[in-house]
């Protein structure tokens, strides 16, 4: 697949501050995830917990999952999974109970992809006592068909991502591993050589990532050593799936957390090379492995490549790696606004989304620390963050818009998993944000469809994991890829909203099939959303 150059800078847009609107409450959204903590500063305490829009009734509305994790021992009190129906008005209805994801699981990280190809996208959730495969039997009903499906990861599990690395248009899986952990191999860590803290995972071994093939009819086969993927080293919390090289194969950029990331090249023949080092993705760009969560991935400047965006540890700041085009990346954060404003956060949940509808990615990082005593130690360091806003004003340059955003997103969190979807379909980009041991937050975006907008939702005949949409006005090209994971444990809806900014029409909307077909549409009005299924 040849990079298109697209030009975005010409686009006219509506200049404006967007806001984004607590409507948790309002919208009939009320859980509070459960670390289980009770002062033993266990490690998994801290690391959930993930969240998801997913369209689970295929009606074209953005339904929510809300992972959650449970107490360690009993306490009388039942901890369970959540799922909201969208009831089209920007309300939702709490339709767990009788789904059978209403079960108890120290879970962390959700993923969803159709992997049986039957219309419905099907759930997997990873948890400390083994992951969870669920079929989407339709009318809000999930099966739990792990034993059957051949899916057996156990450990401290974190992000998960489906692809179809291998072609063949069945849904693949990737699983991140975290590190080895066990209550009782559970070490004794302290910020000030006697209260116990949580431990960084430099006390930890850490755990192999898992790769499954989709073999068709529910079975799934275990090919991490096949494919060249079992590095017991790496502690990986985010995945992107990310074709960096444009040649039509699905790679791998994983990040690890003190350890270096992997940039993985699918080398077309099932296996992958980790290519992290001379691509220069593994490292800060002082040569240290840094403590990386979640990740993304878009073209951000309209070079048509790829760009990777990486949220690190407090003191850190985030990674924004420019894809150079000749298998190199380069670091654009420590020389702007972005690397400025992240550097005293500790960002999970990241991603690139057009906010403002100008046809430029914006990021969002959502932001939070492990210890709640951090103040103490690292008095410029806050336990509850505010999330980052940053606005793409063009030419690779981010302006910090946090508190344009408005008093409700700028409140801090010790937020972790992070999604964006159009729940309300009014055309802009909306946020939920779970949090560690607190409330879930929905954002709603007030302002953003001041500019025009196409939302692009593909139904494929097999998998529509790699699909390529792009969209052309009179200022250029645009595209976007339909991928699965990337944010922290988390996973956006699977529509593509492209920024139109004042055009009131895309001269033309290509779709490029996984299977290789391709659809042309000529002169479609913006401010649609729109489904294209494969012929």
């Amino acid at each position: 697949m040849k990079p298109i150059l697209i030009f975005l800078a010409a686009l006219t847009a509506f200049p404006q501050d967007v806001q984004f609107a607590d409507v948790t409450k309002s919208a009939g959204i009320s859980f509070t995830h459960n670390s289980g903590r009770a002062g033993k500063r266990w490690l998994p305490e801290t690391m959930g917990s993930g969240c998801a829009f997913i369209d689970a009734d295929g009606d074209g509305w953005p339904d929510i999952v809300l992972i959650n994790s449970k107490d360690w021992t009993p306490r009388g009190r039942r901890s369970i999974q959540a799922l909201y129906r969208n009831n089209k008005n920007g309300t939702f209805t709490n339709v767990t109970v009788g789904s059978g994801l209403d079960i108890e699981l120290y879970g962390i990280g959700v993923a969803f992809a159709d992997y049986d190809n039957d219309g419905r996208d099907d759930l997997y959730i990873t948890a400390l006592e083994g992951d969870r495969l669920f079929h989407n039997e339709g009318n809000f009903k999930f099966r739990d068909v792990t034993a059957a499906s051949g899916i057996a990861n156990k450990g401290f599990p974190a992000s998960a991502a489906f692809l179809d690395y291998d072609k063949d248009g069945r849904a693949d899986l990737y699983v991140a591993n975290y590190v080895q952990w066990t209550a009782k191999g559970d070490i004794h860590c302290s910020l000030d050589g006697s209260a116990k803290s949580y431990c960084t995972p430099e006390s930890y071994k850490g755990l192999a990532n898992k790769l499954y093939r989709n073999l068709g009819d529910g079975k799934f086969e275990d090919v991490t050593a096949k494919a060249g993927l079992s590095d017991p080293t790496g502690k990986s919390l985010g995945i992107v799936v990310i074709d960096y090289n444009s040649d039509g194969r699905a790679d791998l950029f994983v990040a690890n957390d003190t350890q270096p990331n992997k940039l993985y090249r699918n080398n077309g023949n099932g296996t992958f090379t980790d290519v992290a080092t001379q691509a220069g993705v593994a490292f800060s760009e002082d040569g240290v492995a840094r403590g990386a969560m979640g990740v993304d991935a878009i073209d951000y400047d309209g070079s048509g490549r790829p760009h990777l965006l990486v949220g690190n540890f407090s003191n850190q700041m985030l990674g924004l790696y420019h894809n150079e085009g000749n298998g190199l990346f380069v670091d654009e954060a420590p020389r702007s606004a972005v690397g400025r404003a992240s550097l005293l956060s500790l960002a999970f949940g990241v991603f690139f989304f057009d906010y403002d509808l100008d046809g430029r990615p914006d990021i969002l990082a959502a932001n939070g620390h492990i210890e709640e005593d951090i103040g103490r130690v690292q008095p410029k360091v806050q336990f509850r963050q505010p999330p980052l806003l940053f606005r793409n004003e063009g030419q690779s340059k981010f302006s910090d818009a946090s508190k344009k955003a408005g008093a409700a997103f700028m409140q801090p969190l010790v937020a972790r998993g992070a999604a964006y979807a159009d729940f309300d379909r009014d055309g802009d980009l909306d946020l939920l944000i779970n949090n560690n041991h607190g409330p879930a937050v929905l954002y709603r975006n007030d302002g953003g469809n001041k500019n025009n907008y196409l939302s692009v939702r593909l139904r494929g005949k097999a998998s529509a994991l790699g699909a390529v949409v792009r969209v052309t006005t009179a200022a250029g090209r645009q595209w976007q890829t339909v991928h699965s994971g990337s944010s922290y444990c988390s996973q956006s809806d699977l529509a593509l909203v492209f920024g139109m900014a004042q055009h009131a029409t895309a001269a033309k909307v290509e779709i490029e099939w996984p299977s290789g077909k391709r659809q042309v549409f000529d002169n479609v009005k913006t401010r649609q959303h729109l489904e294209f299924k494969e012929p």
